[in-house]
């Protein structure tokens, strides 16, 4: 699966409009859930998939009945937004009671899907009970590549026959893709088939480590040099991020921010949260330590409490990154140190994120204050 800060730069706004409107009121208005971590595919740059027999992992996930009783929580604190993904959410024979059982709680329900996994009788259930968006990842134009990225023989097939199944429905569909070392040569072609069929299609070239510590994903990242000339062979994607640089970039920006002083700058734990598939509470999908286990305490305890203190934590006076102009270009926070060195007390920058931030300055055509 990918992470949901995927589209990096459109939920990067979404995420610090949110934070800039409730400064004062602590609702937790959007979620990520994984049911999940066990997926069907073994893809080469995933940060958490296990595999779809893992029976350690399937004895360790929170049951239906426990689910559902965190979903009436959600609902009763104010939420309104719920991502639910894995893995591959679909390998649990569940899922569609799970989703249902959201549904009907009042959430409004994004799924992120690997595609493969939707047959006849997932999609037809959707149909009948449409989410708000469906996100369905595209590693590839060709079975060699999608194919090399996912390491299982005949997943082309089967996503593109999800997809279509989808389509059939009319259901709202958006596809994605990592941009891999191994993938990024096909990604104009996934744009020209996504836009032959009416879809929308975005890529993330930002890779994470894995939440188990190991930084094998890390060894398929693009070169920064070639994250920033992606960038600009997309139209689309330059004014996005002429958008956002307008409004969150550089020495005014920052300053205005209330959170500047803050470990956490963005939304996560003030506005949204993460959960995953032991039940454990974060304050977003890749910050996942310290974490509150709403299998002895309540959502609103978790909530109220222990991300509020997490919340209240103070940027280091060592922290490099501080008052950055670049630092929200950047995207530097305590999730990308926690995945790239490990949960430690401090926080670290990542330097591939910091040289990415600043190649795309330089081709950006920003002008940093010097003093």
């Amino acid at each position: 699966m990918e992470c949901p800060h995927i589209p990096e730069l459109k939920h990067s706004i979404f995420g610090q409009r949110l934070q800039q409107k409730t400064t004062h009121q602590r609702i937790p208005l959007a979620g990520s859930i994984e049911l999940t971590e066990r997926c069907n595919l073994q893809c080469t740059h995933c940060y958490i998939n296990q595999g779809v027999g893992d029976v350690r992992c399937h004895t360790r996930e929170l049951t239906r009945y426990e689910w559902n009783d965190i979903f009436r929580q959600l609902a009763d604190e104010g939420c309104f937004w719920l991502l639910l993904t894995g893995g591959e959410m679909f390998v649990r024979p569940d899922s569609l009671d799970l989703y249902a059982a959201a549904k009907k709680a009042g959430l409004i329900i994004t799924l992120f899907t690997n595609g493969t996994t939707i047959s006849p009788r997932v999609a037809d259930f959707l149909a009948e009970w449409p989410p708000l968006a469906i996100e369905v990842t595209l590693y590839g134009a060709t079975e060699q590549t999608y194919e090399g990225v996912t390491r299982v023989h005949g997943s082309f097939r089967r996503c593109m026959e999800g997809i279509e199944r989808l389509l059939d429905r009319q259901l709202p569909l958006k596809l994605k893709a990592m941009a891999l070392t191994s993938n990024w040569h096909e990604l104009p072609a996934v744009q020209a088939y996504a836009d032959s069929r009416g879809i929308d299609f975005r890529f993330d070239p930002l890779v994470n480590c894995r939440i188990d510590g190991s930084a094998a994903p890390a060894k398929l990242r693009l070169p920064p040099e070639q994250v920033v000339q992606l960038d600009l062979a997309s139209e689309q994607r330059m004014a996005d991020w002429r958008t956002f640089c307008e409004k969150f970039v550089g020495t005014g920006a920052n300053n205005t921010n209330a959170n500047a002083d803050h470990l956490y700058r963005c939304g996560a734990g003030a506005t949204s949260f993460h959960i995953d598939a032991y039940g454990q509470l974060s304050p977003c999908l890749i910050a996942r330590h310290p974490s509150y286990d709403l299998r002895t305490g309540s959502f609103r305890q978790g909530w109220y409490d222990f991300l509020a203190a997490l919340r209240q934590q103070k940027v280091p006076s060592d922290d490099p990154c501080g008052r950055c102009e670049l630092l929200s270009l950047c995207g530097q926070c305590p999730g990308w140190s926690q995945l790239e060195h490990g949960p430690t007390e401090s926080v670290r920058p990542v330097a591939y994120l910091h040289e990415v931030a600043h190649r795309r300055a330089e081709a950006f055509g920003l002008t940093l204050d010097k003093s």
